[in-house]
């Protein structure tokens, strides 16, 4: 499995009230929550990203509360994988529920940039910066999470 797509880049401790800020947590559907996506940080966020982009952000990941809306915002506003420093574990693990791909590698956090096109091999871990040529190795999940997200989410993963 790959995802292959621009970057949008933010720092530390991005929270999940940024993420999708809780006016909007009052609705199920997910196209709305995409529509808000990032809104409160990255007000050209929803304008800007396309479907497969990635997100690479600093430490802290999904910090905040441990609603799933936060993942699910990103994953229906098109993005195809976060890359991370690290994450907030309630994040990671609502990232995996969802089937919502996600890396830590602090190389490629500190390293890549907003608008550098990126390409990502999940089996492997390897993430490819082609605007700057260089290369990066996450850890890559054990089959039975990669297995949950290709089927997308861990429900998904039980029922098929």
């Amino acid at each position: 499995m790959n995802a292959h797509g621009f970057v949008h880049k933010y720092g530390d401790n991005v929270d999940t009230d940024v993420i999708i800020p809780a006016r909007y947590l009052n609705t199920a559907s997910h196209a709305e929550l995409a529509a808000h996506c990032m809104e409160d940080i990255d007000a050209d966020f929803v304008k800007n990203v396309k479907k497969g982009d990635i997100i690479v952000a600093a430490k802290n990941f999904g910090c905040g509360s441990s609603r799933e809306h936060a993942p699910i915002a990103i994953q229906a506003s098109g993005v195809s994988c976060v890359i991370a420093e690290t994450f907030a574990r309630i994040f990671y693990r609502n990232a995996i529920n969802i089937g919502l791909p996600i890396l830590e590698c602090a190389e490629a956090a500190r390293d890549i940039q907003s608008g550098d096109e990126v390409e990502i091999d999940f089996d492997t871990g390897m993430i490819q910066n082609r605007t700057s040529g260089k290369s990066y190795k996450a850890q890559p999940f054990p089959p039975f999470i990669q297995n949950i997200i290709k089927k997308g989410g861990l429900l998904n993963s039980i029922m098929k």
